[in-house]
């Protein structure tokens, strides 16, 4: 029996998901996922595009063909790059249709430069490091995955539960963020000092976590005052993770002690 798919497979326009961490949407789709081993997944909106079964591929969507990126997407397919990920260099995906996403939150490339946060690319796959607080797969630069795994498991042997909140989000899920938050009345200056413009998010990196523990609501400034914050003080630097927006950070954005970013030793 061949193993379970474990990585993400990324593109500009469309994911490329292991269909087993695919929740169906209806008995249409619980029939397809049931028979595939990989999903197109359309990044904009999470739409599921084509399965990939034993037999071909199975498009979910009419006119396939016509959704953009999908000739990339298929090339993947046909060409798989990463069957030993674990050994495989992650690359660089280019920063298609940032200046839309900003354009579309009245912002201007003066944003990088105000704000003093770098541009941040996807990688072109991610590893599956588990599930979050919430059940939903968890993705992270491989490097990443592996540092948050001992890092888990060292809190653990101590008495400390640590959970995974978020990891990594596409561009287009960070401008679904605002949107969301927008249609709730906030508006752009007081989103952005809690998250970063699409394009400039850590969380694009696959490099950064949002971490919490049992019985403490997420992202809330009173995780500094848990037990699991105190660990992390002590010993994420020991794992390559440090504390990326500490109180009066020059970037603009709140303090966050839950927000942790993996760093190359």
């Amino acid at each position: 029996m061949r193993p379970l798919p474990r990585v993400l497979h990324n593109t500009a326009e469309i994911e490329i998901w292991p269909a087993w961490l695919l929740r169906a949407r209806s008995n249409s789709d619980a029939r397809a996922l049931s028979q595939s081993r990989q999903v197109l997944r359309r990044k904009r909106d999470g739409r599921y595009l084509a399965a990939v079964q034993a037999g071909g591929l199975l498009p979910l969507v009419t006119h396939l063909m016509r959704e953009p990126g999908i000739d990339t997407a298929l090339d993947l397919l046909d060409a798989p790059r990463h069957a030993r990920p674990g050994l495989d260099h992650v690359a660089a995906l280019p920063l298609d249709r940032l200046h839309d996403r900003l354009d579309a939150l009245g912002l201007d490339d003066g944003y990088g430069v105000r704000s003093g946060l770098p541009l941040v690319p996807e990688p072109d796959w991610l590893a599956f490091a588990g599930f979050d607080r919430y059940r939903r797969p968890l993705w992270l630069h491989v490097r990443a995955a592996r540092a948050w795994q001992h890092m888990r498991d060292a809190a653990l042997r101590d008495g400390v539960v640590l959970e995974a909140i978020s990891g990594y989000r596409s561009h287009d899920y960070q401008l679904g963020i605002f949107e969301r938050k927008l249609a709730r009345g906030q508006t752009v200056p007081q989103i952005l000092a809690v998250n970063a413009a699409p394009g400039y998010s850590e969380h694009h990196s696959g490099l950064a976590l949002d971490i919490g523990t049992p019985d403490e609501p997420p992202a809330e400034e009173s995780f500094e005052e848990t037990a699991a914050f105190a660990w992390l003080q002590q010993h994420a630097g020991g794992f390559g993770f440090a504390m990326s927006y500490p109180r009066d950070n020059p970037h603009g954005i709140v303090y966050e002690p839950w927000h942790w970013c993996w760093h190359a030793g």
